[in-house]
């Protein structure tokens, strides 16, 4: 018996379309485009077919490793090169069977931009947007929350009531603290004059402040402002119960990624004693993953980055998923989501009843520049396209004048996020 990796290749026949279709659609050419406007890489897939100017956009973006996701792109192209756009279901089938081992960020992603170019075509192809393929909205607009986010408490909420007064009901409030600061806040040098590590995060500090920015939130905001908090991921499980407990009289929307995930399997206890409601999911590298996730009771939000689980045709299974369990959704939307995958993000948000809120991200006109028909926000909401598919496109000159830096960012601050004692952090 032979393995994959022994099988010969002779004779092994070229990848072609299984079935006939009405008509001689191929994809002709995959490439991936990265440009990073604001600094951050943004990694999109372009599908190029056999009719002239019908292409497709999908977002493929991982920025941490976008020269992995570029070049895992390249392994794409012999297994959708010459079938037929319309079949996306087999394509995107193949393409996560076919390296033998799968999941994981960069072939999610690969497999992503794909997914989303192909229902990006299919829109195209009918005239329709793709909410219009999938049922059609539920709703006329989304809500979207934005980030507040300083060196003190009083600097937090002062951004919040900015945010509250160009229109957002939702807003993430984060505080620094000495150190490092916080997640999202800045701090202080030399925080921790006495510790081996002076700029470390201190999380008995970290415990005992952010209660206290939340109580002057609801004195300041009131109760009509859906408040929410992102750990991102740097609690015990026993910490995440303590913060939820405490948190409990300012009445959260929720409290983002308490624990990382090889806490996951404690989720189910953690909500289980936690009187916030509590979502998790950006780190999610599967859709297996996110259904496991939600079928254990751990989550009462799902926040997957949807390009790191493979797409549009995955993300809308969960989505089913989350509204016969009740279970909402929340998407992952920050800077480091291209305008295409907001485009898919929205779609999914005003197409199903299990929708909770998004997360935004204002784009500053050159990502408008570089993306024609970036979605735009208004009031705290974002209005889906009617354009035929997603109703983003790509400016391929504008795109070729923000080129990715070498600079490894995020590494090089993830190495930095240390306890005082010097202790290595999840980020």
């Amino acid at each position: 018996m032979t393995t994959p990796e022994q099988s010969p290749q002779q004779g092994i026949p070229e990848v072609r379309p299984p079935w006939p279709h009405r008509d001689n659609l191929q994809i002709s050419a995959v490439r991936p485009i990265v440009t990073a406007p604001e600094g951050i890489p943004l990694v999109v897939v372009l599908v190029e077919t056999s009719e002239p100017g019908l292409t497709g956009l999908g977002c493929a973006t991982f920025t941490q490793r976008w020269r992995a996701v570029a070049g895992a792109v390249e392994h794409l192209v012999p297994l959708a090169v010459g079938r037929h756009p319309g079949d996306i279901e087999d394509i995107t089938r193949l393409v996560r069977f076919s390296s033998y081992w799968r999941g994981g960020p960069v072939l999610e992603n690969a497999l992503s931009g794909l997914d989303m170019a192909l229902w990006d075509i299919a829109g195209k192809r009918a005239g329709l947007p793709v909410h219009d393929l999938v049922g059609g909205r539920m709703r006329a607009g989304v809500p979207l929350y934005a980030h507040a986010a300083a060196g003190t408490i009083e600097e937090t909420i002062e951004k919040a009531q900015a945010l509250v007064a160009a229109g957002y009901r939702y807003v993430r409030l984060q505080a620094g603290q000495p150190g490092i600061g916080s997640y999202g806040a800045p701090g202080s040098a030399g925080g921790y004059p006495r510790s081996p590590h002076p700029d470390g995060w201190d999380v008995r500090r970290y415990l005992a402040q952010t209660p206290h920015l939340f109580a002057r939130a609801r004195e300041v905001l009131g109760d009509d402002i859906e408040l929410l908090h992102d750990v991102h991921n740097r609690l015990t499980p026993k910490e995440a119960i303590v913060l939820c407990r405490a948190l409990e009289p300012y009445r959260l929307y929720f409290v983002e990624d308490v624990v990382a995930p090889e806490y996951f399997a404690r989720l189910p206890e953690i909500r289980a004693a936690s009187p916030v409601p509590i979502a998790v999911g950006e780190l999610l590298t599967s859709p297996t993953q996110a259904a496991d996730l939600i079928l254990a009771g751990g989550i009462d939000l799902l926040r997957a980055h949807i390009s790191a689980i493979g797409g549009f045709t995955p993300a809308r299974k969960l989505s089913a998923l989350c509204e016969f369990t009740g279970v909402r959704t929340a998407w992952h939307g920050p800077a480091d989501v291209s305008p295409v995958g907001v485009a898919a993000n929205v779609t999914l948000d005003v197409t199903t009843p299990a929708f909770g809120v998004q997360e935004s991200h204002d784009y500053p006109e050159k990502v408008h520049a570089v993306f024609p028909g970036t979605p735009s926000i208004e009031n705290g909401h974002i209005v889906p396209s009617t354009e035929a598919g997603w109703g983003v496109s790509i400016d391929l000159t504008e795109a070729g004048k923000y080129p990715p830096d070498d600079q490894p960012r995020h590494d090089r601050w993830s190495a930095q996020v240390r306890r005082p004692d010097g202790g290595i952090e999840a980020p």
